[in-house]
């Protein structure tokens, strides 16, 4: 059998969630699967990284298609091989399916949080530089959905995942509580042609540290300051960051004898600019520390070094960020949405994300309340175990190799 695999988000050097999930099931895909051969579709050529990651598999190929726009690569070049050089089945670890696909497709779909909150979501235009190019794009986008969808990021956003949910033979969600919200807004998609796989995390990295040098010139090559919280992701209103400022300015005036920082890291994001007036607001410079994207190889060493790891999102598709904290031994405190009591069971102390206040009684109860801590890293051990990348491959490879 030929499996297709869009790679191009794997393919990227700054990964977040969704492009580790599809580069880390290529990974161990490549690992577990010795029988069918792979296509990987990509829009450059492969980096070191991908091409290590099959490197000792023979049956896995790249498929280099090129295409001259910033945008639509999928609808569009990829469509177009499907009609020429069709797999056997098509598999898409994200929302976006072509146009044109096989009739054994399976569709990831991480979350559908745009539906109930799309002021969270930026809406920009098509990525060209070219007045008329973008005039057609939104020519065709008109015409394609019959009048419905614009060629701005939200309306791309809302087609593509109605699209991929009515067209896909198989849809495969990271989470119960992401299928139950697909089921809900969308009642015509059948029950059960959803899939749940749960994400894994690399716990080959992130496991308990002891090497304090290390974590030590990590610290220094970011210029960090012991003792900090941590969070990890994309700086956005949608991961509730506004807030989580707020609450640290209420920690320094009700507990100051919390001394820990708050470090940031990710890149910026829709709501950036609040984030960092709120900051400026509350004479918190000093106190928040921002080192962007970092090189994943670094952030276990980081996770180590914190005092507790904050999640405080509004919407979340699955939470990987909470396993990695939890298998470096870090206590959590998040967020009391659905999808992190699924992911994070009984290993971490929750909170109303809409009070300012609950988040910066959690932080310091995290920091004052040692046995509290010990429990937390205790369950967050036993926790981690439970998930892996490795077993969210297998579990893949069942749903996209069994069709009914």
């Amino acid at each position: 059998m030929i499996i297709g695999i869009d790679a191009s988000r794997a393919n990227l050097k700054r990964k977040t969630g969704t492009e580790w999930y599809s580069f880390y099931l290529i990974k161990n895909l490549a690992r577990l699967d010795k029988e069918n051969k792979y296509w990987l579709y990509l829009n450059e050529e492969p980096s070191e990284e991908l091409k290590a990651a099959v490197v000792d598999n023979l049956n896995f190929s790249f498929r280099v298609l090129a295409w001259p726009l910033y945008s639509f690569w999928t609808l569009g070049r990829l469509s177009w091989e499907m009609i020429w050089h069709r797999p056997d089945v098509l598999f898409i670890p994200a929302h976006t399916m072509p146009l044109i696909y096989p009739k054994k497709t399976v569709n990831t779909i991480h979350d559908i949080a745009f539906t109930r909150e799309s002021s969270l979501y930026r809406s920009a235009k098509a990525k060209t530089d070219k007045p008329i190019l973008r005039k057609l794009i939104e020519l065709v986008v008109r015409i394609v959905t019959r009048g419905k969808y614009h060629s701005e990021s939200i309306d791309y956003l809302y087609w593509s995942t109605e699209f991929a949910l009515n067209r896909a033979k198989k849809i495969i969600t990271v989470s119960h509580f992401t299928k139950n919200e697909i089921v809900n807004v969308y009642p015509q998609v059948k029950k059960d042609k959803i899939r749940v796989v749960h994400n894994g995390y690399n716990n080959d990295s992130y496991r308990k540290i002891d090497d304090n040098k290390k974590i030590s010139e990590i610290k220094e090559k970011y210029d960090l300051e012991f003792p900090y919280f941590l969070y990890i992701g994309r700086i956005e209103k949608k991961k509730n960051i506004p807030v989580l400022i707020e609450a640290l300015s209420i920690l320094r005036e009700d507990n100051p004898e919390v001394k820990e920082k708050m470090v940031l890291i990710g890149d910026a994001s829709f709501g950036y600019d609040e984030v960092k007036y709120i900051i400026e607001e509350y004479n918190l410079n000093e106190d928040v520390i921002m080192p962007g994207w970092i090189d994943e190889a670094d952030l276990p060493y980081i996770l180590a070094g914190a005092s507790a790891f904050i999640f405080p999102s509004k919407h979340e598709g699955f939470g990987i960020p909470l396993l990695q904290a939890m298998a470096c031994g870090v206590p959590v405190a998040a967020s009391d949405i659905a999808v992190f009591k699924e992911v994070g069971g009984d290993a971490f102390l929750s909170f109303d994300h809409q009070s300012k206040e609950a988040i910066a009684a959690a932080m310091a109860l995290l920091i004052k309340d040692q046995k509290l801590r010990e429990k937390l890293i205790s369950r967050g051990y036993e926790r981690a175990e439970k998930f892996s990348w490795e077993k969210c491959a297998r579990e893949t490879l069942r749903e996209i190799t069994n069709f009914d």
